[in-house]
């Protein structure tokens, strides 16, 4: 049975079909221009970041070796602009924020190559909220890896990413760290979706259409190679037909992944509807060079203590986590996470010390 074409869906057509070769021809030298403009951009930030550590360390050795305070820093910044007419980026300010970045990497050669990814308006949110040495790598590394916008930079620290993933790390099946070793790098035990602006009482149909209508800002959100594939995905078992909420491809892990929605807490039987729907996933849609999917149930809120349970006897790779509506109180993440490190000081401390070798002493000699 032939159906009619839609006028839009010809006009599209017809347009590709129409593409001379030299408008093609054409259209490499548009896309040579633009990946030589990007090139341009990257160089320049490079420039950029390796003079200010430079100034920065020229500024350190200024201040340590020659006692130079904030108000020779002040008559420097006022020398570069009458110098320099029309350079900005020098102000006293910013200037000192170069000290604060070399200080904040020197020992930490590892990082060079990521430090040149990131534009300096990243750094700066990053230095300004970041009090330990993990937690500036922690956000270095994932915004130069999920190549996050600046905007995207001060979310994440806004909703305390690091605090929220040293304390609450994601909760997985035992299947999925089997099949999948790498699968806690990939997921997280909360997911900010603040950008939707649902109300507090508000269904799950509301959740999935809002979710659809923010799409790209879900995928940030979700992290690197996440693949978008459908909303409620028919899936056909017997003479039955069921329709899987959201499915996503995960380049890294090379599977399907299915998302259930569910605006309650979790209750341990919303886990018996993703793994059938993991297993017509395998059967039916899994292509032979693929892994097995992976199920993800995000749920309004959970007991921790329930997720445990269910996911400890379940065969499937599944996981479990909430998502939030509100950026959480940084506040609270902070004073949490400074009792953390509180409680697992004296361990770290006995790991530390026995991680080092032995230091053997001559006999007789003195200590």
């Amino acid at each position: 049975m032939k159906t009619k074409a839609d006028p839009k869906t010809k006009t599209a057509l017809s347009k590709t079909m129409v593409v001379s070769p030299v408008e093609r021809a054409f259209d490499e030298i548009v896309e040579l221009i633009r990946a030589s403009r990007q090139q341009a951009a990257r160089a320049v930030n490079t420039e950029m970041i390796d003079l200010y550590w430079c100034i920065g360390d020229y500024l350190h050795r200024k201040i340590e070796a020659d006692g130079w305070a904030k108000g020779t820093v002040v008559q420097l910044a006022a020398y570069i602009a009458q110098r320099e007419p029309g350079r900005r980026g020098f102000s006293p300010q910013n200037l000192w924020r170069m000290r604060q970045f070399f200080l904040a990497y020197r020992d930490v050669p590892t990082l060079s190559s990521l430090l040149r990814e990131l534009p300096w308006s990243s750094h700066l949110h990053i230095l300004s909220r970041s009090r330990r040495p993990e937690q500036r790598e922690f956000y270095l590394r994932l915004a130069t890896q999920n190549r996050w916008q600046v905007k995207e930079v001060a979310r994440q620290l806004d909703g305390g990413l690091f605090e929220r993933a040293v304390l609450s790390p994601p909760k997985l099946s035992t299947a999925l760290r089997e099949l999948h070793p790498a699968a806690a790098s990939h997921f997280k035990d909360a997911y900010l979706l603040e950008f939707l602006d649902l109300p507090s009482e508000h269904s799950e149909a509301d959740l999935h259409q809002s979710l659809l209508r923010n799409l790209g800002r879900f995928l940030t959100e979700l992290g690197r190679d996440f693949c978008y594939i459908g909303s409620e995905y028919p899936v056909q078992v017997g003479g039955q037909d069921f329709a899987l909420d959201l499915l996503f491809f995960h380049r890294g892990l090379n599977c399907l992944l299915a998302i259930e929605l569910k605006v309650t807490a979790f209750q341990p039987e919303h886990l018996g509807k993703l793994n059938f729907y993991l297993e017509a996933l395998d059967r039916d849609a899994r292509k032979p060079h693929e892994n097995p999917a992976i199920g993800l149930l995000l749920c309004a809120s959970k007991d921790s203590e329930v997720v445990e349970y269910a996911l400890s006897r379940t065969l499937s790779p599944a996981l479990i986590a909430e998502y939030q509506t509100q950026l959480p109180d940084k506040k609270l993440l902070a004073a949490k996470l400074h009792e953390f490190y509180a409680l697992n000081a004296p361990e770290q401390a006995r790991a530390k010390a026995a991680s080092k070798p032995a230091t053997r002493t001559k006999k007789g000699s003195k200590k």
